[in-house]
């Protein structure tokens, strides 16, 4: 017996001193400063291998002393290999800085897909914009640094710091605009103010084009686009950082932001602050464009822990944006802005000429709006097996006030504050059969409140939104297939809302309670539910590595949102009076989507083919009176009352990105989009004729090139310069909703820009500073884009000058330098 127990102590010493004398790997694997999760980490020559955590982390134990190869490999990034010596009982730390891959055919999107896919695999159009390609477009927004990058994406602009997204002529609440994966919900339906994020805080879009409806429910009719705020990675108890500083010549605009990040162990903290103040805007035509001054300040925090069950983390961000809010109104001859000053009485076509130094002025004019937006939200995964369980869980608030009362500039016209609770669950079950399912549930509850205003464009109401869905993705050989089904409920109410006389400041009052003599009922009451089922079905066949053929089928829907359905009232800043429809149905669509994708030696090639059938598609259409003129509800302000009907759009976009390999340096990037609207209402367009034939708010022929210079420098302190020409046209748009003068043709225009950029860093290889230099519109050309809105604000029948409404933004270089830390 003692021999046994002699025997197993022996060997159990024997075996502690054989795994005192093995040695541990472990290391980071990071791309562009930020964490890679999933990557296969292979060592050679041992059975041992691990995958990298969602920190970008991992452990190899007990490997024998030796020389060893680690390769680390992941989908969308150049395989990588170190040759590495292990010694006894040595913990040896190996990190990798991976490369994307050539072709972007493997960039990994999350955005509109079940679990992260790869381009490749995915059917339905998908674009990917990285922070350095948003950095070489410097622009007023973010928005409009994606319509350069991303071809078929355009906005509906009110002056430089307001864009709404459209995704192949559809736009407002077809599009849905998310942060970190997260709805973003703030009165998204009105014109004039932009998507509530910070810029500078952003890292990387995804912009799905066409019906996403099976990830998201209703809202996504036209596509998505997911803004993915910035984590870098960083070493264990380090502080790192950045500093942007940014400015615009034509508006003046300084642009500020600072980011920290700090890690602990397996916790991760990050925190930014930026700023922008921008004075008017200018063009050759119309100067200083009164009205169009912001400023605007964003806060933003997350706290992340990262274990091997998976990770959890709680972000929170605080936007606030002042916005002037312009009319148009000027002098009749010498055609230079006015400002309202009265209230009651006044008269916009004799108001007092501005002077010169409130054109030029951070200082913002009595008139403006003001948006607030809170958002505190978690998101979670948690692995279970082989799958994983994601939860993101999130409540947002906007808070909107325009002052439109010259006479009471401290009394809001508009005040409304938007509750919204979000929720998402979903499990990623382990794949059976090859095939990758997914499950989940998500939604929302929603509510609006009117404060202390006098206009009330719409109703306080409650939404609740619940949405289930099933998706799936297998391959057979060359072949990917993927699609789902979802099935919505919206419910929407409202009580009666009425209205009064307010003897404290001579306008209207919200009334509340039991007391309705003497009042009028602007909103009465309403409650309906709203069904739908959407799917999907795809396939990417691979004719080989470098050549895919996509197609997709899918069918959309989105409920009407609340101004389609209950508006019946002034929005100050918008100048419009909004008259709904009540009797609205849900829209519905069925879009087809082709493309064929070649990334060859010299060149990418891509060529996408859409056809976008709508069911009860909801426009704006400007309300004309019997004799044709137009109906003035309020004074000074355009009256639209939605329609509905079916419409068809159909299109492509087409990009040809030349890159030769015997000239390494050389970049020719070319593109093209193409959209057109058409309404199908044929009894309307029997009556009214190609007045009534095209859909508004659509997008003119879109042609872009850019050739870009990469010098390969050696000099060791310059960091891969750049220099690039581009050429922006857009085509006459002369197929348009003419009824009632909605809109009007459009002339074609060509801007030129141009650009220069350039890393410095010190002779031990750190980079001190990113330099972005952005010429646009470099000879200064006077254009009207069509889809923008000041083009509209417009008084008179003529002009001096021939000129009518409000011109884009005239020739404008920016500067940002960019200082990590």
């Amino acid at each position: 017996m003692a021999k046994h127990i002699y025997l197993i102590v022996y060997l159990i010493t024997c075996t502690i001193a054989a795994f005192a004398q093995q040695g541990t790997l472990r290391g980071q694997v990071i791309h562009d400063q930020q964490p890679v999760d999933f990557v296969s980490m292979i060592l050679s020559g041992n059975k041992a291998g691990t995958h990298t955590g969602t920190n970008g982390q991992y452990t190899i134990q007990h490997i024998a002393p030796g020389i060893y190869t680690i390769g680390a490999s992941a989908v969308g990034f150049q395989k990588q290999q170190k040759t590495i010596t292990i010694k006894p009982g040595e913990t040896l730390v190996v990190n990798f800085d991976l490369q994307k891959a050539e072709s972007q055919l493997n960039d990994v999107i999350v955005t509109g897909v079940s679990r992260a896919t790869e381009v490749r695999k995915n059917p339905v159009p998908v674009a990917v914009m990285s922070k350095k390609d948003m950095d070489r477009h410097v622009n007023n927004n973010i928005i409009d640094a994606i319509i350069k990058g991303v071809p078929g994406v355009s906005a509906v602009t009110t002056g430089p710091n307001v864009s709404k997204p459209f995704i192949r002529g559809l736009g407002y609440n077809r599009v849905l605009t998310l942060y970190d994966g997260i709805r973003q919900e703030g009165q998204q339906w009105g014109d004039e103010h932009g998507i509530e994020i910070d810029q500078y805080g952003i890292t990387r879009a995804e912009v799905v084009k066409g019906p996403a409806s099976l990830s998201y429910g209703s809202d996504a009719l036209a596509g998505v686009i997911n803004l993915i705020p910035y984590l870098p990675a960083i070493d264990n108890n380090a502080l790192k950082g950045d500093y942007t500083a940014d400015y615009h010549t034509n508006n003046q605009l300084i642009g500020n932001s600072l980011g920290l990040a700090y890690k602990r162990n397996d916790w991760r903290y990050t925190l930014r602050s930026s700023g922008k103040w921008a004075q008017n805007y200018s063009n050759s035509v119309d100067g200083r464009v009164y009205g169009t001054a912001y400023r605007e300040l964003n806060l933003s925090a997350m706290a992340r822990i990262d274990k091997k069950w998976g990770y959890t983390q709680l972000a929170a961000t605080l936007f606030n944006n002042k916005q002037e809010i312009p009319d148009g109104s000027r002098d009749s001859l010498t055609r230079r802005f006015t400002r309202q000053v009265l209230d009651e009485g006044d008269d916009v076509k004799n108001r007092p000429i501005v002077p010169d130094k409130e054109l030029s002025t951070y200082r913002l004019n009595p008139l403006y709006q003001h948006i607030q937006h809170y958002r505190l939200y978690s998101s979670s995964r948690f692995n279970v097996g082989d799958g994983n369980i994601n939860v993101l869980l999130g409540g947002q608030q906007s808070i909107r006030r325009e002052y439109n009362h010259p006479t009471k500039p401290q009394q809001a016209g508009l005040y409304v504050i938007l509750n919204t609770l979000n929720y998402d669950v979903k499990y990623n079950l382990p794949a059976m059969a090859g095939i990758e399912t997914s499950v989940g549930i998500n939604g929302m509850y929603q509510t609006n409140r009117s404060k202390d205003a006098t206009d009330f464009p719409i109703p306080d109401y409650n939404l609740f939104d619940v949405g289930t869905f099933l998706f799936a993705k297998k391959t057979f050989g060359p072949v990917d297939i993927s699609g789902g089904i979802r099935y919505d409920n919206r419910h929407i109410n409202w009580n009666n809302f009425f209205v009064a006389d307010n003897p404290r400041n001579g306008f209207q009052r919200h009334v509340t309670g039991m007391d309705t003599v003497g009042t009028y009922l602007q909103f009465p009451a309403f409650s309906k539910n709203y069904t739908g089922i959407s799917g999907s079905l795809g396939l990417t066949y691979n004719v080989s590595e470098r050549l895919l053929l996509k197609a997709n089928i899918a069918r959309g829907y989105r409920a009407p949102n609340i101004t389609e359905i209950g508006s019946n009232g002034l929005d100050p800043g918008a100048h419009i009076v909004y008259l709904g429809n009540r009797t609205f149905k849900p829209e519905f669509n069925i879009q087809q989507d082709i493309g064929i994708i070649t990334y060859l030696k010299d060149a990418d090639i891509s060529a996408e083919l859409f056809n976008n059938l709508i069911y009860n598609y909801i426009y704006q259409a400007r309300l004309n009176d019997a004799d044709g003129k137009p109906v003035v509800i309020v004074p000074g302000n355009n009256t639209y009352q939605y329609q509905q009907s079916e419409a068809r759009l159909y299109g492509a976009e087409v990009t040809v990105n030349l890159h030769p390999e015997k000239l390494p340096w050389l970049c020719w990037n070319n593109s093209l989009a193409y959209v057109k609207g058409l309404n199908q209402n044929k009894a309307l367009i029997a009556q009214e004729g190609d007045a009534a034939k095209y859909l508004p708010f659509i997008p003119p022929l879109h042609l872009r090139s850019e050739l870009r210079i990469n010098i390969q420098s050696s000099a060791k302190t310059i960091l891969k310069p750049y220099f690039k020409l581009e050429a922006d046209a857009y085509a006459a748009q002369n197929e348009f909703y003419a009824l009632d003068n909605t809109e009007t043709a459009t002339p074609g225009y060509t801007l030129w820009n141009a650009g220069f950029g350039s890393g410095i860093r010190n002779k031990a290889g750190k980079t001190l500073l990113d330099i972005f230099v952005q010429a646009d519109n470099i000879l200064n050309k006077a254009y009207q884009s069509n889809l923008n809105r000041l083009k509209y604000f417009e008084y008179y029948q003529s002009s001096p000058n021939g000129r009518s409404g409000i011109y884009n933004i005239g020739r404008n270089i920016s500067f940002k330098i960019i200082v990590p830390f």
